[in-house]
């Protein structure tokens, strides 16, 4: 989703929809008005930037989001404790999600970035996990694969937040850790991310429908 008119007419066909996370794409295509015209519906706005910079530039857009009227954004583990927790000290009445590893990573890939060879993926998410626990974030983003190990470290309240969300019969794409909507709830996720299997869909609507129905 990539033009401000193509969110409208996706949420045009999404009735009874409470929350809609903006991307890259869409937000620098459509611009701070996205959130604005979500939130002028009734809809919640989970803004997933992953903003991994210093301390002072992360809590400052923390900060333009909350004032914006964004409810839930994202900063990147990876960017270390001192900026999750600058991030979460300036969040005012926004929550803040922190992203462990991508799921688009297989242990090979992370391990490249990282410079270690094949790591153990959740050892690498419950390591990160813990950092964001310790930064006091509201909420943490992982795979499907990870949702128990980061539950054990997250405890009971915490949101887990869970990308890679594919109903049966979908394509995968370039998530290389998926699972479906309601193994994904019973593992533990408070929140799924679906996107292209609903953005990209000849009936946006039936294919939420579904979605929410399979969930139950």
């Amino acid at each position: 989703m990539a033009s401000a008119d193509g969110a409208r007419r996706l949420l045009d066909q999404l009735p009874g929809l409470r929350w809609a996370k903006i991307g890259p794409m869409l937000f620098l295509a459509a611009g701070p008005d996205v959130v604005r015209q979500c939130r002028a519906r009734g809809i919640r706005v989970f803004l997933d930037l992953k903003w991994h910079d210093i301390p002072h530039a992360v809590a400052g857009a923390v900060r333009a989001a909350s004032a914006l009227g964004v409810d839930l954004a994202t900063v990147h583990a990876l960017g270390g404790e001192d900026m999750v927790r600058a991030a979460v000290e300036a969040r005012g009445a926004m929550r803040v999600a922190g992203v462990s590893v991508l799921t688009s990573h297989t242990a090979e890939s992370f391990g490249r970035a990282v410079g270690r060879p094949r790591p153990e993926l959740a050892v690498e998410v419950e390591r990160l996990a813990r950092l964001l626990v310790g930064a006091g974030v509201d909420a943490i983003v992982t795979s499907p694969d990870e949702i128990g190990v980061v539950r054990a470290v997250a405890g009971p309240d915490r949101w887990i937040v869970v990308p890679g969300i594919r109903p049966a019969g979908s394509d995968a794409g370039d998530q290389r850790r998926s699972a479906e909507p309601k193994a994904a709830v019973a593992a533990g996720a408070t929140h799924l991310v679906v996107g292209r299997p609903i953005t990209e869909a000849r009936e946006p609507g039936e294919v939420y429908q579904r979605i929410c129905e399979a969930i139950g």
